[in-house]
């Protein structure tokens, strides 16, 4: 049976903590897709790694800037309602992936970029070998339901200059 893990919260590390299971499935031969809400840089270290290792693919549905998270455009919508329809197809293929990240599914949800009802109708029936990984900063209540394991990460501390360090934060 596929599992449904949410790594939500303020702290820094949601979306590493997925490449990190991500780097665990790929090590037992488990294929890993990554399906990116509101992110469309090429340029991060999760993006560029799938040129280099086999069975493991990201999917990027955001453009380059930043969405306005107070009042989303209808290209946001858009873009975030394709993104959850390809994740519907992807889980209703052949042969799904083993591990399916949906990097700022959460937040992307909390923030009405997708609906809630068609989240959850998506993440109802899953394929019985494929686990899930949600991040997001903040979640809609109904997602932390319907996860089995739920991690918040915390901000405890953090430079008040931004640090980016290539490897690092991207």
């Amino acid at each position: 049976m596929g599992y449904i893990y949410l790594y939500y919260g303020r702290g820094a590390g949601k979306t590493t903590t997925a490449l990190g299971l991500a780097l665990r499935s790929l090590g037992h031969g488990r294929n890993v897709l990554m399906i990116q809400w509101m992110k469309g840089w090429h340029r991060t270290g999760e993006f560029r790694f799938q040129r280099k290792v086999r069975g493991y693919k990201v999917k990027q549905f955001g453009t380059l800037g930043w969405v306005d998270v107070k009042n989303p455009s209808e290209k946001d919508k858009k873009r975030s309602k394709k993104a959850l329809d390809f994740a519907k197809r992807v889980l209703h293929r052949k042969n799904p992936p083993k591990l399916l990240i949906l990097d700022e599914l959460g937040y992307a949800a909390h923030i009405g970029l997708v609906n809630m009802k068609d989240v959850l109708a998506t993440l109802k029936k899953l394929p019985k070998n494929t686990d899930i990984v949600i991040t997001g900063r903040q979640v809609p209540k109904a997602l932390l339901r319907r996860a089995e394991f739920v991690n918040e990460i915390r901000l405890v501390k953090m430079p008040k200059k931004m640090v980016t360090t290539p490897g690092i934060q991207y």
